[in-house]
């Protein structure tokens, strides 16, 4: 646990309240996340649901602090096209969605539109994702595409592979970990975080004690209140990929844009997994980027194995709007905001068509939303 005065006394924290080494001129240098971005709440409403909020945490760039403003999501604007008979959309889902049962190939690139609107079906324990686009979406860290690895930077091909592979060793231990989905530290995730970020330290020490709109863990990690919710099964559907480049002083830096999809019923007491096929079934959905620069030691102060994080933001629905507690809190039934009752703009979470960026850029104000489907 962290106390007060944000010292951390588990084993595994241990790491992570080590004075970093002074530097000299010429030195290799502490490296600082550049920025911890906007985190959204949307929250799942029926025909549609509802809502989302925005918040500002801090952000801390090298020799000074900034600021960053962001404004809220706004409406994604659904592109639906005619395709001929036997196309690949990469979109529709069968009686899951119209179009067959075959999944998805990786998404290597950006999509050019929406998913298209599937036939209206509740989902089910036996069938979580029915009625939605991840019918047809990989399981867990296979939806996640990685591209060939290539020399860039102070690293080589083989170095570059390997670096890639952690990067998505990483997303899947903070996003895909059964552990850290009912709740537990995130560990092994934790573990490949370079240490030496005092920014991300303060961060990391406070987050999961203390959470907040400032230091929220949902940023970078998914995490349920396991006495209240469980998965719908054991499946996780994932959409999304990996780009690299080189980066500042000849680092690889690695970008994740990764959509999650959770199926989730209310917890029984005393059970860990869903119960009854009539059981209710909601989603979370939550779209995440973020990026990992894997610094040269011969410039930046680092530990073996571990990334630097440059930025980190999140969007998700029906994930509890406004929402300071540390983990997604799913809403169910009559738990869900009245039609209506939302003040923000629509959006689609499905749709990874536009960048996160490019839609926070778009948008504008402070209040939930409404997600057009989940």
């Amino acid at each position: 646990m962290v106390s007060g005065d944000r010292k951390i006394s588990d084993e595994e924290w241990e790491r992570f309240l080590r004075d970093a080494e002074a530097g000299s001129a010429g030195a290799p240098e502490e490296p600082s996340a550049r920025a911890r971005m906007v985190g959204r709440r949307l929250q799942e409403e029926p025909g549609p649901p509802a809502g989302w909020r925005t918040h500002q945490p801090s952000s801390r760039l090298a020799g000074g602090r900034a600021w960053y403003v962001v404004g809220l999501l706004v409406a994604a604007v659904l592109l639906v096209v005619a395709l001929a008979a036997g196309q690949v959309s990469g979109w529709f889902g069968g009686d899951d969605g119209g179009g067959g049962d075959k999944p998805l190939a990786a998404e290597s690139e950006r999509p050019k539109q929406a998913p298209a609107r599937e036939a209206e079906q509740l989902p089910t324990v036996d069938r979580p994702f029915r009625g939605s686009p991840a019918a047809r979406w990989s399981d867990g860290a296979a939806g996640i595409h990685v591209p060939p690895a290539r020399a860039t930077g102070w690293m080589s091909k083989d170095q570059v592979a390997q670096a890639l592979a952690r990067s998505r060793d990483f997303l899947a231990h903070s996003s895909l970990d059964e552990d850290v989905l009912r709740g537990q530290r995130p560990k092994k995730a934790i573990a490949l975080i370079n240490p030496r970020q005092q920014d991300v330290r303060d961060y990391l020490a406070t987050a999961f004690d203390t959470p907040s709109r400032k230091n929220d863990p949902l940023l970078l990690f998914s995490r349920f209140p396991k006495a209240e919710v469980r998965l719908a099964g054991d499946v996780v559907k994932t959409r999304g990929r990996i780009t690299f480049r080189e980066g500042k002083r000849g680092a690889l830096e690695v970008v994740s844009d990764v959509t999650y999809v959770y199926p989730l019923v209310r917890a029984a007491p005393g059970s860990d997994r869903a119960v009854r096929g009539s059981d209710e079934v909601v989603r979370t959905i939550v779209r995440r980027e973020v990026v990992m620069s894997w610094d040269n030691p011969a410039k930046v102060i680092t530990e073996p194995g571990t990334f630097s994080l440059v930025s980190y933001k999140a969007d998700y629905t029906n994930g509890g709007c406004d929402n300071a507690t540390g983990y997604f809190t799913p809403k169910f039934g009559s738990e869900r905001t009245a039609p209506g009752a939302a003040d923000g703009p629509e959006v689609d979470p499905y749709d990874r068509s536009t960048s996160m960026d490019t839609r926070m850029r778009q948008g504008g104000g402070d209040g939930c939303g409404v997600a057009t489907r989940s």
